[in-house]
């Protein structure tokens, strides 16, 4: 039997693979966030670190905590995030797929990327709630990302956290990693007023549209994978949800941590 609401769906943001020991001020706010959520059967991340030609779904049941970077402190690499994964929601998750015309294939192999892990270790970090992953398709525009989340939308309502993990800004080729707090680059501040103006105005319409409307959206996002998750995210919740927006700042000059929350 369905819940009789539905659960919130998120957007986070996860940076670099250090927001894993540099929790800022996400780690704190997706701590207190977890701590007031309904307890959910499940979690569903799509992250941009598992992108394949046509969706797969990790049907799992025991996946690997995978840490899938290279060149960071070595103690990220020690890190484990156990939860179990959830097949039998996994195989909804596919069915709900197929049936918007998606090709969907299970796949029991995928663990947790670390788009995955990373933000679960502050908001979930019990690791006591089952997790599976959803592909990112490798060919969406923002209709498409939008129409992904569409899909997966019953899911909330049958006591699954949906969580899209991105990055509201990424492009890498400007991030100073050495300089965690440098000042805001001014473009990446002007592209995120303008995603935050669309989205806590509920205005998906425009929000599909980010990558030819938002200023300095190339400069943002020179490739847009980080982006879709947002549209997954806000395709889920529909645009009758409120959003709320977690404030994360800007990390090394240029990657947004916002977040965001919708609901209702």
């Amino acid at each position: 039997m369905s819940d009789p609401s539905p659960l919130p769906v998120l957007f986070i943001s996860h940076g670099a693979p250090t927001f894993a020991v540099e929790p800022g001020t996400v780690g704190p706010a997706l701590a207190e966030l977890g701590q007031t959520l309904p307890r959910p059967k499940a979690v569903l991340v799509v992250s941009p670190h598992w992108m394949t030609r046509e969706p797969r779904v990790a049907t799992t049941p025991l996946p690997q905590t995978m840490h899938d970077f290279g060149g960071f402190p070595s103690a990220l690499y020690q890190l484990n995030y156990p939860a179990p994964g959830h097949p039998a929601l996994a195989q909804r998750a596919i069915d709900l797929l197929r049936a918007a015309g998606w090709s969907a294939e299970a796949d029991a192999q995928w663990g947790l990327d670390h788009g995955a892990w990373v933000p679960l270790l502050h908001l979930l970090p019990q690791a006591d709630v089952p997790v599976f992953q959803v592909s990112l398709p490798a060919r969406l525009d923002g209709e498409r990302a939008y129409a992904y989340g569409q899909a997966l939308a019953p899911l909330a309502n049958e006591g699954v956290l949906i969580i899209g993990s991105g990055s509201l800004t990424h492009n890498l080729h400007e991030v100073r990693f050495d300089a965690p707090d440098a000042a805001a680059e001014t473009y990446a501040l002007a592209f995120v007023a303008w995603i935050n103006d669309a989205v806590t105005r509920r205005d998906h319409a425009r929000l599909q549209q980010t990558m030819a409307l938002a200023p300095h959206a190339q400069r943002a996002h020179p490739t847009p994978e980080h982006l879709w998750p947002l549209l997954v995210a806000a395709g889920a919740a529909g645009a009758e949800a409120s959003a709320r927006r977690i404030d994360g700042g800007i990390t090394h000059g240029v990657l947004s941590m916002d977040s965001f929350v919708f609901e209702g």
